[in-house]
């Protein structure tokens, strides 16, 4: 068959929004994609390698706090959405979209044995005219270096008898704002038949596509993307301390800074970045960057700046104990959130997973509260505690690390000796007097308020 031929034949499917749509990966970018695709009109299933995951999605239970239970379960029973561990299910796929992981490693180099692994699977598994879409975060070049090989070793001729495209995924979870179908979306293809399938396929449920001129310039856009916020929330997490160092109120600074009508965009610090993206990506660019003999020196230095965040945050607490006559060394610290960000139970890459690491290792008795994270894993595990005044009072210190809207924050301030806020919470709900002292103060001096990203992925 001609490639006009499978393009016909394929654009006539997702015209008729009766496609079969495959999406690898059911995490926190594929499944609320696969959602989006099934209420359009095509019929998806979704490939994961963890089985309860599977399960959960077959039974119409959703693992995603940003996919709501009903909606799943209503695709479900309708057919329209199903999933499976099995690569055999993309046979007869129309449309298949990657979204796996792309991690780094301890050396901060890129892992895409992820990505590697499911394009050998596929290209095994595929149908001729099939529409293969990347849409994991990744350096420019891999679409071309990684998947198109794969797929012409198994005999196909990418452009011809297989439709490639490249969109990076922008999903930002807990935003109530901004969703698949909203945020405008950056497409990319291998020649001018992908781009069109591409376009047509992303058209039937997002309200604005971004083509751009290439497979590479679509793969770099997303890593500028969260190059930008890394750069920027490094610069703020550093003037941070050097206000500290002054006595000056960052927050205060960054406000009256944000009355200027042009020339400055309002970052925010914080006890470090977290997420899937903002972290890592960085380091994506930065490592390919230096095979063509490049120093992304700006990047790099973010990147530590950042990292080093939970140390100076671990520092902080001492120093602020140690002004109350108290040692770090079994003292009862607890954290409040230790999700990545705000009204999320994501903890990919949480500083408040790091900062308690730190903090065990000065020998301080560690617990936490978080209404959205009721265990996690950190050597040993540790559960949520109930947020109540007992539990406050036995504290030495307690360190502000997410600021959850379900967290009584009224509460904190009532019974807490000594708060470090690194979110700004406390201020931004107007507790603290112009002094830098708590506006509450009958349960004894609040003695800190430290400010640091509400700007992070």
């Amino acid at each position: 068959m001609l490639s006009a031929d499978y393009k016909t034949a394929a654009l006539a499917k997702l015209d008729r929004r009766d496609a079969r749509v495959c999406i690898v990966g059911l995490g926190y970018v594929g499944l609320p994609l696969a959602i989006v695709v099934a209420e359009a009109g095509h019929t998806v299933t979704g490939i994961d390698t963890n089985q309860s995951v599977v399960d959960s999605i077959n039974a119409g239970r959703s693992p995603n706090p940003d996919v709501k239970p009903e909606q799943l379960a209503q695709l479900v029973a309708q057919g329209r959405l199903a999933a499976s561990v099995s690569f055999e299910v993309a046979r007869d796929a129309d449309v298949v979209v990657i979204a796996v992981p792309t991690p780094i490693d301890e050396y901060r180099v890129p892992v895409l044995r992820h990505v590697q692994a499911v394009v050998d699977e596929l290209s095994r598994n595929v149908k001729h005219g099939a529409l293969v879409i990347l849409e994991s975060t990744t350096y420019p070049g891999t679409t071309e270096e990684v998947l198109i090989p794969a797929f012409r070793k198994q005999g196909f001729m990418p452009g011809q008898d297989l439709f490639v495209g490249y969109s990076p995924e922008r999903i930002d979870p807990g935003n109530q704002q901004w969703s698949v179908a909203n945020t405008p979306k950056v497409v990319s293809a291998l020649t001018q038949d992908c781009l069109d399938l591409t376009m047509a396929f992303y058209g039937g449920f997002i309200e604005q596509l971004v083509p751009v001129s290439n497979l590479r310039t679509a793969e770099i856009t997303k890593l500028f993307e969260n190059i930008f916020r890394c750069i920027n929330i490094a610069l703020v997490n550093e003037f941070q301390q050097i206000c500290d160092g002054f006595d000056i109120d960052v927050w205060e600074v960054i406000q009256a800074c944000s009355t200027k009508p042009y020339g400055f965009m309002p970052f925010y610090p914080g006890p470090g970045l977290g997420g899937h993206c903002v972290p890592v990506d960085p380091f994506y660019l930065a490592w390919k960057a230096r095979e063509k003999n490049l120093s992304p020196e700006f990047i790099e230095l973010a990147g530590r700046v950042n990292a080093a965040m939970p140390t100076y945050i671990a520092d902080k607490a001492a120093s602020l104990l140690n002004s109350q006559r108290k040692s770090m060394n079994g003292a009862r610290v607890a954290l409040l959130g230790v999700a990545y960000k705000k009204n999320t139970a994501d903890v990919r890459e949480s500083p408040a997973v790091k900062l308690i690491e730190l903090l065990m290792g000065k020998g301080a008795a560690v617990s936490y509260h978080d209404p959205h994270v009721p265990s996690i894993s950190n050597g040993s595990m540790l559960e949520s505690q109930p947020l109540d005044a007992g539990y406050l009072n036995a504290q030495d210190c307690v360190i502000v690390t997410t600021d959850h809207d379900a967290i009584d924050w009224s509460l904190v301030l009532q019974y807490e000796s000594i708060v470090l806020d690194t979110r700004n919470v406390l201020g931004r709900l107007g507790a603290w007097t112009d002094a830098g002292q708590p506006a509450l103060l009958n349960a004894g001096p609040r003695t800190a308020r430290h400010g640091m990203p509400t700007e992070s992925n």
